[in-house]
């Protein structure tokens, strides 16, 4: 099962359950705000979360970790050069909002791993890096459900913002070309701000020409 919710904090975010039916055990991707109601969807299930992923370290994808971390005691993981943004203020953009927020407990994950449940090992993700809006950016990718959990990497109908620290728009034109729009065209796009797309939709755009 594959579950949107829309959080609020400065911004509305996209958070993702991508859960295992099996099992009722799985993931919950970019919890950017409002972790009691994550919780409550989460208790309303009877689901448990074993990993919290991050797609990146900007606060608005980061925001409800430190309380669900506390209280659901999950492991939250990254791609490893997301250490700067979840120790700085500055680079996460939380400063700027008069919030300052850290990040401690963080599993930092190699490039092209793939994480499973314990509950389930055949079900998983494989993390790929996609620096571009920032230096740690990563995608959830799953081959079995054809879907990709993209951040703010790409949107439909558009792509990422690189003018935050550790941004870089070649990076990220490059990589989407490379890493993202190779994948099956049927695959979907599950962003951090817009409803979904897919590889098809998005390699017709005239940028990734």
């Amino acid at each position: 099962m594959i579950l949107l919710t829309e959080v609020f904090g400065v911004f509305a975010t996209n958070a993702y359950f991508y859960v295992d039916d099996e099992t009722n055990c799985g993931f919950l991707i970019d919890p950017g705000a409002q972790a009691d109601e994550l919780i409550k969807i989460i208790d309303e299930h009877g689901w448990t979360i074993e990993k919290i992923l991050l797609t990146h370290g900007h606060f608005d994808h980061i925001g409800a970790v430190p309380e669900l971390q506390s209280r659901l005691n999950v492991e939250v993981c990254m791609q490893s050069n997301g250490r700067v943004y979840v120790q700085d203020p500055a680079w996460n953009l939380s400063a700027y909002f008069g919030a300052d927020m850290t990040l401690d407990d963080v599993t930092y994950v190699d490039d092209l791993s793939t994480i499973t449940l314990a509950a389930n090992p055949s079900f998983g993700v494989k993390m790929i890096p996609l620096p571009g809006h920032t230096s740690d950016g990563a995608v959830y990718y799953s081959a079995a459900d054809s879907v990709a959990f993209v951040g703010d990497s790409i949107f439909l109908n558009s792509y990422g913002r690189t003018d935050f620290p550790g941004g870089d728009e070649f990076a990220l034109l490059t990589n989407l070309r490379t890493r993202v729009l190779t994948l099956p065209d049927d695959t979907a796009l599950l962003s951090g701000h817009t409803p979904p797309t897919t590889v098809a939709r998005e390699k017709s755009r005239p940028w990734f020409g």
